[in-house]
């Protein structure tokens, strides 16, 4: 079934296209507003002379917290679905922002930023990637891609917004007005969430299956492995070790490339566009890469994603120039923009929809633990040693890690995979 129809055998938008749209509107300000955090680590520095360790520790928290609460969320949007659960986090990131403007000491950024806009961006792209995997069969990689190229565009507009409202207002107030924004974008587009099509009578794109009537819910039978069971898969836990260096990898380029860039001689504007380009070139990431899984899958796509974030951050660790950095960030963002949606794709493709959102939780309290360590351990690294070349060749090797463990990631018995009813 590949589009809607009505009784009256009227056709009509597939519904599973207003999800996607307003997942994708969800994830643009929400985790653009929080990868904003490296245009605002300078300010945070001068203002309050800690060192970069100290600051970036704020990040980590954020994603230890973010890590935390994933199996949860997927647990309960697995159950509830995704509306109160995506409203709700919304609400506490906006209002996280609006009160990280008033922070004085470093706790209170621990704790406004590690802990409440932690737990708010945590109902973002668990439940939102598991959502989409639901409304639909066919395109469920480009259409997770599209929901996760968000990310690539709140990165493109938001941060450079943000370094725009340092200039012109000051940091405090840029946090006010990106909390605002948080807090009318994300509780409106939250309602246009609906769990699974059944909900509304429908079927996946992509399904044989019979909608019922116009506006009668219907029970949608759900397979694949109950989360219990994929725990003791050794292809989950060579997912989550993956993963874990992938977060650790990813956001020590995300928290750190700003002031790196600037440290270089770039100005704060040219600096602050290194992540538009991250952006952008994820946004072709995303998509292309989860175009690419619906046809060939995405195991070898993720290896293939793994070496070329590897080679990133080796580039990264000796480029001096402008060109070479942005090079770089291009390379960067393409391959980190890539592997996102494929997670989501994999996790369907191995175990089934039963328990998407817990497994997609469990990855991701995996990079949130990873992105917890990495950020932190470069920041004390340039500490130590006072340049960043050393920490980013760390990372380079750690992410040519995770491309050997998805080597090892094979394809469950047949036994394992079959329909699981009950």
């Amino acid at each position: 079934m590949t589009e809607g129809t009505s009784q009256s055998g009227t056709r009509h938008v597939f519904y599973g296209y207003v999800v996607v749209l307003a997942a994708f509107m969800i994830m643009a300000v929400s985790s653009g507003a929080v990868l904003s955090f490296s245009v605002f680590f300078s300010s945070l520095q001068q203002e309050f002379g800690w060192t970069r360790a100290v600051t970036s520790a704020a990040f980590s928290l954020n994603m230890i917290m973010q890590g935390l609460l994933a199996i949860g969320v997927g647990k309960l949007n697995d159950r509830f679905g995704p509306r109160v659960i995506v409203t709700v986090c919304g609400l506490l990131l906006g209002t996280g922002f609006v009160l990280v403007s008033r922070v004085t000491a470093v706790w209170q950024l621990y704790v406004l930023y590690g802990v409440l806009i932690g737990a708010g961006v945590s109902g973002g792209p668990v439940p939102l990637m598991s959502t989409v995997a639901r409304w639909f069969r066919a395109r469920r990689g480009v259409m997770t891609g599209v929901v996760m190229a968000g990310v690539g565009f709140g990165t493109m507009l938001v941060p450079p917004f943000a370094e725009w409202l340092i200039r012109t207002l000051s940091w405090r107030w840029s946090y006010v007005v990106v909390g605002s924004m948080l807090l009318v974008v994300i509780p409106l587009a939250s309602q246009f969430l609906r769990r699974d099509p059944g909900q509304m009578g429908l079927v996946p794109f992509g399904s044989d299956d019979t909608p019922t009537p116009e506006g009668e819910a219907r029970v949608v039978t759900t397979h694949g492995l109950f989360f219990s069971v994929a725990l003791h898969t050794r292809q989950l836990w060579l997912l989550v070790l993956a993963f874990a260096c992938f977060g650790f990898t990813a956001h020590s380029v995300m928290v750190h490339v700003v002031v790196h860039a600037t440290g270089l001689g770039l100005s704060a504007s040219t600096a602050a566009g290194l992540m538009t380009a991250i952006g952008a070139c994820g946004v072709a990431g995303r998509i292309g890469m989860g175009s690419l899984a619906d046809r060939h899958g995405s195991r070898w796509l993720m290896v293939m994603l793994f070496g070329l974030l590897s080679l990133s951050l080796f580039w990264l660790s000796a480029a001096r120039d402008t060109w070479s950095i942005v090079g770089c960030a291009c390379l960067f963002g393409f391959a980190f923009g890539g592997l996102v949606p494929l997670n989501s794709h994999i996790m369907a493709h191995l175990f089934g929809l039963r328990a998407h959102g817990a497994l997609l939780g469990t990855s991701g309290l995996a990079v949130g633990i990873g992105s917890a360590v990495g950020p932190v351990l470069t920041g004390h690294m340039y500490d130590v040693m006072g340049s960043y070349t050393v920490p980013f060749e760390i990372c380079g090797v750690v992410v040519a890690v995770a491309a050997v463990l998805m080597c090892l990631v094979t394809p469950l018995k047949q036994s394992r995979t079959e329909p699981l009813n009950g």
